[in-house]
């Protein structure tokens, strides 16, 4: 009964399987399938899963209060090369947001205001914490000495991007929702300098490889592409993953920028929308000499590292101290259920990354390494201070440093698993400027993934 029960469900996956490959339009050059590179997931499921179970809740998720204000400094200035000028665009433009308009909870981000014993505890000791600008605006009112007590921790050896102060004079909060990621037309020699210093100065690759590393180098690859990733395959595990992370957060802006392309206007207004011509020229096999379907898989591998990564945070914000502090106590409440929602649905999905296949091994040459790996992409979010254009700056420093946070719970998880229960001085922490990074950046890629499937449908309905 058994055996007849799973040959009848295998049969139904196998017509599903069918079905699903006879919608797909005929010759389609834009469709990725199959499994992933160095995991066992493969794109179908994470279609799946992503647009119609976690799109939909992630949407809801980041137009709460607590996830639309983002403190950032768009003025510090570049660490590398002295910049030509900024972007004179007007939708280059960052419109930041008045502070009469942030959540009063927000902007005095240290405090839980809905315990009264706790504000009126020491408050001498209270200012001095906010001083030395220590206190996770999650946490719950504890003494004002396990708020002093976690201002002495210090983590950054666990920080795998560069990280604003939010108390610098620049620093200012951006509400997202206002300032959305799309097409701003910056581009040529400066939008050019940065990736290219990305891939060629902080990607791994052989000493007996001298061609660019940058896919929008002239001369890619040959004929289909292939030549282009046999490089690849020389290299371990941590190192493939490192170049595969930037590609896929590569091609997830490309697909952002496709999607919201500024369009004729009617009536002098603009009008962003999907731009099938310029998505093709990004994605398509023949345009891009076979690279553009290797570009879309690393978008789903980058997505699957960012899904594992939350689905192994999710005991943190289980925590009753954990708090998704606005000032608007319902509201609250709501942001922290649906967060936890969505965080039971992460960790339903049966086929995670498996981050303990990396720096495994010898462990002085997987702690060397591994430090490797961090200053590289620490000096990647350092670049983002080089962007021209103030809002590719602003959605490039939030998807790299919600990447950094995403490394750093994946290598965190004895530190998270041992956090007590209800202090929240010591150990692991996430600060605000983190978690809403976090969640927009994955965010980001679960939009790239439902527009990919928009474009394939418009591809579908022009042929």
């Amino acid at each position: 009964m058994v055996k007849a029960a799973l040959d009848s469900l295998c049969l139904v996956f196998s017509i599903l399987h069918i079905l699903a490959l006879a919608c797909l339009p005929v010759g389609s050059k834009h469709q990725v399938t199959g499994v992933l590179d160095d995991c066992f997931c493969d794109v179908e499921s994470i279609d799946a899963f992503n647009n119609y179970k976690i799109f939909p809740k992630l949407q809801r998720l980041q137009e709460r209060d607590y996830f639309r204000y983002y403190k950032v400094n768009l003025k510090r200035p570049c660490p590398f090369w002295p910049v030509d000028g900024h972007c004179s665009i007007k939708d280059c433009h960052v419109e930041p947001c008045p502070e009469s308009k942030v959540p009063v909870g927000i902007k005095s981000g240290n405090y839980n205001k809905y315990s009264a014993e706790a504000n009126g505890e020491d408050l001498e000791a209270c200012e001095q914490a906010n001083e030395l600008g220590a206190v996770n605006s999650t946490l719950s009112n504890q003494s004002q000495k396990a708020f002093i007590d976690w201002a002495r921790y210090d983590d950054a050896q666990d920080h795998f991007c560069e990280i604003d102060d939010e108390l610098a004079p620049d620093a200012q909060y951006v509400d997202l929702l206002l300032n959305p990621e799309r097409y701003t037309g910056y581009k040529g020699p400066s939008a050019w300098r940065i990736w290219n210093s990305i891939y060629e100065e902080n990607c791994f690759k052989p000493r007996s490889v001298y061609r660019p590393l940058n896919p929008l180098a002239p001369n890619i690859g040959g004929e289909n592409g292939e030549s282009f990733y046999e490089w690849l395959e020389g290299l371990c595990l941590e190192k493939r993953v490192f170049y595969r992370l930037i590609s896929g957060l590569h091609a997830s802006i490309n697909l952002h920028l496709s999607a919201k392309y500024l369009l004729e206007g009617t009536w002098g207004k603009p009008h962003w929308g999907p731009n099938v011509k310029e998505f093709t020229q990004r994605f398509d096999p023949v345009e891009t000499k076979g690279e553009g379907p290797r570009r879309l898989k690393n978008l789903y591998f980058l997505y699957l590292i960012e899904l594992r990564a939350l689905s192994k945070v999710a005991t943190y914000f289980e925590r009753s101290f954990v708090d998704l502090y606005t000032g608007n106590l319902e509201e609250d409440v709501e942001t922290k259920n649906l967060l936890l929602d969505i965080f039971k649905d992460m960790q339903s999905f049966p086929m995670h990354f498996d981050e303990k296949s990396m720096f495994a091994g010898n462990k002085k040459e997987a702690k060397s390494l591994k430090e490797e790996f961090r200053l590289h992409f620490k000096n990647i979010s350092r670049i983002m201070d080089c962007v021209g254009c103030d809002k590719c700056r602003l959605w490039g420093k939030l998807q790299t440093q919600g990447l950094g946070t995403a490394l750093k719970i994946l290598f965190s998880e004895k530190e998270i698993q041992s956090l007590p229960e209800k202090s929240p001085s010591k150990g692991f922490q996430l600060s605000r400027q983190e978690i809403v990074a976090l969640i927009n950046a994955f965010g980001r890629l679960a939009t790239s993934i439902k527009e990919l499937q928009t474009f394939n449908e418009l591809l579908r309905d022009n042929r």
